[in-house]
């Protein structure tokens, strides 16, 4: 998504300044052109050549300074980028800007800018949690303006809460998100992702060996496109999604039970979870200890989550996965019509670089009537895009 797109960073005076070396890098590496603008405190944070050597591009600070073509360097830059991206964004400018004050070149940009505005705050807690502070945030965000939330933890100052510059990561996937087109905006997507662990005793659980990346692929790529997504997920190593709503579950019985309290909401639901089909018939109180001879488990089923949504689903969207080892596309058409889904993907876990832990996929989309569509070896956010597409051709039709 960043691929072949201007961004226009915009650093200013607050500590966190240091980090716009390393988001830069990340632009770059995405693929996208950078331009830095910087105020005059910034300047005393980090070096403009530090910027300008990460960019490739000169650095500008000057409000009167004239472009090579001798435009108007704010009116110049303000037509350049495609997002704007002000990180850190400190107490002042996030007060000038919602006060319509522009006496320097990045405020005045941002006054003459058309563009995505993304402000990542970072400064003292006292001052985020300011009611004045509180104000002007909620000015911006009233104007269009695209505002994320300080992280907790300790800062420069040495106290602790509110006012770190959020991730890299997280404002990477901000800056794609406004440059991603809101087709699916109206629309509640609920998606179910990870394994489930089904306890045996304090410390042992039956489990498989799913890293949730498919579904939380699709959480991600469903927000940047405009819905309103909640994931429930079982345990993984993965980081909450920026944006979207995250209820953590265990067990297949605390999946099913929040599927079935957040699906009243939901448009569409995409069941991307590998849940397990069976659990302990009992939990030990204590550890169960080593015995000579063999150990006997008694199992039993666990709910089945998707076939109890496709009775109730009315007029969402049910999409499911089919993960086999053989006779995919047979098993899968079968699956589609017992559970009453619309869609069904389904992938041959005997493929390389597919299925469980990969980074990437190779599945077929399966509709009620049957067509299947084949999709090559994919990175799974591109994966999710297509199945996405699907779900909007079918949301349009409903």
């Amino acid at each position: 998504m960043l691929k072949g797109k201007k961004i226009l960073l915009g650093v200013t005076g607050g500590i966190a300044a240091y980090k716009t070396a390393e988001l830069t890098r990340e632009f770059i590496k995405g693929g996208a052109e950078v331009k830095v603008v910087m105020t005059s405190n910034a300047t005393k944070f980090i070096s403009p050549l530090t910027l300008q050597t990460l960019s490739g591009n000169p650095v500008h600070t000057d409000m009167f300074s004239l472009t090579e073509d001798w435009e108007i360097g704010h009116i110049s830059l303000a037509d350049y980028p495609d997002v704007i991206v002000v990180a850190p964004a400190t107490a002042n400018i996030i007060g000038k800007v919602a006060s319509g004050i522009a006496d320097d070149l990045l405020t005045s940009l941002i006054m003459a800018a058309k563009k995505p505005i993304l402000f990542c705050p970072a400064m003292n807690s006292n001052m985020y949690q300011n009611a004045a502070v509180k104000e002007n945030m909620e000015k911006l965000a009233s104007r269009g303006y695209i505002l994320m939330g300080a992280v907790s933890g300790e800062l420069a100052c040495g106290t602790e809460g509110p006012g770190r510059l959020p991730t890299l990561q997280d404002i990477v996937e901000e800056v794609e998100s406004a440059l991603t087109e809101k087709d699916l905006a109206g629309e509640n997507i609920l998606v179910t992702a990870g394994p489930t662990q089904e306890a045996l005793d304090p410390v042992r659980f039956i489990s498989n060996r799913s890293s949730g990346k498919m579904g939380y692929a699709l959480a991600v790529m469903a927000r940047r496109r405009g819905a309103k997504v909640t994931l429930i997920s079982g345990p993984t190593e993965l980081p909450a999604p920026c944006g979207v709503e995250l209820i953590s579950v265990r067990s297949a019985v605390e999946m099913r039970d929040a599927v079935m309290k957040c699906m009243k909401k939901a448009t569409v639901i995409i069941k991307a979870a590998a849940v397990a089909d069976y659990r302990p018939a009992s939990l030990s109180a204590s550890k169960i200890k080593k015995k000579e001879g063999p150990l006997t488990l008694n199992l039993e089923r666990n709910p089945d989550i998707i076939a109890e949504a496709g009775r109730m689903k009315g007029k969402r969207v049910l999409v499911g996965f089919a993960m086999e080892t053989e006779n995919l596309v047979e098993n899968a058409k079968n699956k589609l019509k017992n559970k009453n889904m619309d869609l069904i993907v389904g992938n041959d876990l005997s493929s390389p670089d597919a299925g469980f832990r990969a980074d990437t996929n190779i599945v077929k989309i399966i509709d009620r009537s049957g067509r299947v569509e084949s999709l090559p070896l994919l990175d799974k956010r591109e994966v999710a895009e297509r199945i996405l597409d699907r779900i909007k051709t079918l949301r349009k039709k409903r």
